[in-house]
Formats: structure tokens, sequence, C-alpha cells
């Protein structure tokens, strides 16, 4: 009996030490890693840190089949890393854009709607697991996609070097 409780204690110990960790991980986030671009005009958004973890669960669970640290699968010229982001047209380097964008996508250039292949708000009759995202839900994905750069840098968009 005492050894049933004492392996019970080891593996409940284990269990309580990985949950900590990985919650404390996006705790230890400092302000200056959350502040992400509001828009074209130099303004600032500070994530709250649940905005962080609650971005993190939906981009993975919405985007990431496609976008796998920050990759395009469907197209692996393009990621979601800044550079890229910042010379799309319009420019999607800032919440507002990429909210924008996630409601009603064009391709790179700007020129044309894909909404019919990419998952959105707009194409939310062919691609369920959109329909039940709010725009507060948009504003955390679109701020994980911009922090993510900050933490993993050059890995977040990298492609098949670094996944």
């Amino acid at each position: 009996m005492f050894k049933k409780y004492f392996w019970l204690s080891i593996v409940i110990g284990f269990y309580s030490c990985l949950t900590s960790a990985s919650w404390t991980s996006a705790i230890t986030l400092d302000e200056a890693t959350r502040t992400v671009p509001l828009d074209d005009k130099s303004e600032k958004l500070v994530l709250s840190i649940e905005q962080v973890k609650r971005g993190k669960r939906l981009f993975n669970n919405k985007c990431g089949i496609c976008h796998v640290g920050g990759i395009t699968k469907t197209n692996p010229n393009v990621g979601l890393d800044t550079e890229s982001l910042s010379l799309a047209t319009p420019p999607r380097d800032n919440v507002k854009a990429l909210v924008e964008y996630i409601k009603n996508p064009t391709s790179y250039d700007g020129i044309e709607s894909i909404a019919d292949i990419h998952p959105s708000i707009k194409s939310a009759d062919t691609f369920p697991k959109m329909r039940d995202l709010t725009e507060d839900d948009l504003v955390a994905i679109a701020g994980h996609i911009l922090v993510q750069p900050k933490v993993v840098s050059e890995k977040w968009g990298g492609g098949k070097i670094y996944y």
C-alpha cells in the first residue's frame, strides 16, 4: 500500500512541475515582449498574459494546421514572419491589419479575395471552425502572430530549416 501512494505522489509531483512550467512561461513574457503594433500609425497594444495564452491556444487550434511555426504550408515562400507580413499589400504587420485579413483574406498582393480557399470569418460557412471566433479572439490570434518573432526569433516563419 505504501508503494502505491509513493508512486502516486511521484506522478502528481511530476505532473505539477510540468503544468506549472508551461503556465509560467507565458508569465515570464515582459511588457516589451507583449507590446505589438496596433495599427500603421505607430500606436501600440500591450497584450495581457491572458490574451497571449488565449492567442496561442486559438492559433494552434484554428490556424496551426497550415501555419505551424509561422510557415505557410500552401505557399512556403510567404510566412508569418515580420518581414513577410510587412511586405504584403496592404501590410499585415499590425493587429488591425491581421484582424482584417482573418475576416476577409486577400492574396499577398492584395488584388483578389482568397476567402474561398483560406479559413476566414467571411468563409465561416465553408470553414466551420471560424464561426465561433469573437473580435477579442481575432485580436488575441493577431497578437500571438506578432509576439512570436520576439519569442522564437528567426525560427518563426523559418520553414524547413527549423521545423
